[in-house]
């Protein structure tokens, strides 16, 4: 009798890990499949802004592109802040409507470039995210050290970027190309790992609203990581019109 108890126990505890193991499962999917749905709308946004001459020309000449810019910055960070307060479908919404305004101000950038650099451009960043997010989910080393070095590197890239804005010097915006790669290649490996940390963690209590906003905060940063990635390799080997 004693037996069949601990039989049925075990059962128990075996159906529990494999209900884990499968919402962790779902939500890793999700993560990559709303980062993807991310890109989708950005890529479609710039097509059609950098189609519309007049837009353009407003993007270029008026206030509107810092308007935009200082727009995209609230949402992140007003999503970032209240995430945990706010509703699955608000948070989803608000991370579409980031990724359409990013989508317009890009539109500037792809229209100095040619449509092969840009083609060739994704590619090569699609390939070189792929071969690190799969780094970081699969590799053991704890990869939080590394990560607040390139955190670190990150706000000293901002804070040059910002200054070259005024400065226009030429070599330094090359190195910060080359110093830009080098961080988001780093920072996707990073934020891979801490993600799969994260909803590993979060597992136990399903596939739900909560748990579901975790792997769309994951989705963000990955989406942020990728579209960074390709602006910078896009600035170092694309061709100009």
């Amino acid at each position: 009798m004693e037996y069949n108890k601990t039989e049925k126990n075990g059962s128990y505890v075996q159906s529990n890990v494999a209900t884990e193991s499968s919402a962790f499962a779902v939500l890793m999917r999700n993560v990559y499949t709303w980062m993807t749905c991310g890109l989708l709308m950005t890529a479609l946004t710039a097509m059609i802004v950098g189609r519309n001459e007049n837009w353009l020309y407003a993007l270029a000449t008026s206030g509107m592109y810092w308007g935009l810019l200082i727009a995209e910055l609230v949402l992140v960070i007003f999503l970032s802040a209240r995430l945990h307060k706010m509703s699955f479908a608000t948070a989803g919404l608000m991370f579409a409507a980031y990724a359409i305004l990013n989508g317009a101000t890009l539109s500037l950038i792809m229209a100095i470039y040619t449509a092969e650099s840009i083609s060739q451009a994704f590619f090569v960043t699609a390939g070189t995210f792929g071969a690190m997010s799969l780094v970081g989910f699969f590799i053991k080393k704890d990869l939080s050290a590394i990560g607040r070095v390139l955190l670190m590197g990150l706000i000293g890239l901002i804070i040059a970027t910002v200054v070259n804005i005024f400065w226009h010097n030429t070599g330094l915006a090359l190195v910060l190309n080359y110093v830009g790669v080098i961080v988001f290649v780093g920072l996707t490996a990073y934020d891979t790992q801490k993600i799969k940390r994260m909803l590993a963690m979060a597992q136990h209590a399903g596939v739900n609203d909560d748990t579901n906003k975790l792997a769309l905060m994951g989705s963000l940063e990955l989406y942020l990581d990728f579209v960074n990635l390709f602006l910078y390799i896009l600035r170092l080997f694309g061709n100009r019109k």
